[in-house]
């Protein structure tokens, strides 16, 4: 037989005693299944049992009641002996009950509390469209219309047509690649111009995959952030050498003193 928890128990005791009190205040003999049945009411009542389960489960008592019932009638025979006639009558078999006589069966035991619980975990994430796409094409034409309007005011600083027999002196590159062309005074043109900057692009790929730290506070990035101040200042560096501090014959030279040999 499957054990009772021990909290149950007890609240069938409590049921139980509060019907034996409410019978000896003055409820009538005859009335005494009825007080049984208030006392299965009241202690179905204090367990929280929703009421499908309820009636399923009285439904189930009435039935193996019948059922014993039948049981005990088949099983109650008469046997008569060869010689006198006396009948000898068997009992069946015995039924299992609780305390009080009470049939219990447990049908579960369910938490307190909801059965689903649940809970709504924020997201730090959202999606690319529209959040982000939108936010881009409008920074898009914000840039194309400052262009345009750039162009009306100030003129593009066309110069003649080159010269192969004029070679202009210094010969500088656009400012984007004058960093570049400043390595060039200090390596050789495989390392300045193939491994440094292959390296640093292998880097910057590479870098997403190296420091994986989600959190996006300054103090818990300092390698990364410490890396990428490295090669911001570098590129820099290099960028206003070759622009301003680099004169004829690629010379260093001050621009307060020889003049700005600098073309956008």
């Amino acid at each position: 037989m499957t054990e009772i928890p021990e909290h149950l128990r007890k609240r069938a005791e409590e049921a139980r005693a509060k019907a034996a009190a409410k019978k000896d205040e003055g409820a009538p003999p005859a009335e005494a299944p009825a007080a049984s049945g208030d006392d299965a009411a009241s202690s179905e009542a204090a367990s929280k049992i929703p009421a499908h389960l309820l009636e399923r489960a009285k439904a189930a008592r009435s039935k193996a009641a019948g059922a014993t019932a039948g049981a005990e009638s088949a099983g109650t025979g008469v046997a008569a002996t060869s010689g006198g006639g006396t009948a000898v009558a068997t009992a069946g078999p015995p039924v299992a009950a609780g305390p009080g006589g009470h049939t219990q069966r447990l049908l579960t035991v369910v938490k307190s509390g909801s059965i689903q619980d649940v809970k709504a975990s924020p997201q730090d994430k959202v999606h690319v469209w529209p959040h982000l796409l939108s936010v881009e094409f409008v920074a898009a034409l914000l840039c194309l219309a400052f262009t345009f309007v750039f162009s009306i005011f100030v003129n593009a600083p066309l110069l003649e047509l080159a010269d192969i027999n004029k070679t202009p002196n210094p010969s500088k590159a656009p400012w984007y690649f004058l960093g570049l062309q400043e390595l060039l005074a200090f390596f050789h043109p495989m390392v300045a111009g193939v491994l440094l900057p292959g390296i640093g692009l292998a880097g910057l790929a590479m870098a997403p995959y190296i420091d994986r730290n989600p959190s996006q506070k300054p103090e818990d990035r300092k390698f990364a952030i410490a890396l990428f101040t490295i090669f911001m200042m570098s590129c820099a560096v290099l960028t206003i050498i070759g622009s301003f501090f680099r004169g004829p014959g690629q010379l260093f030279v001050f621009p307060w003193t020889e003049g700005l040999f600098f073309e956008l």
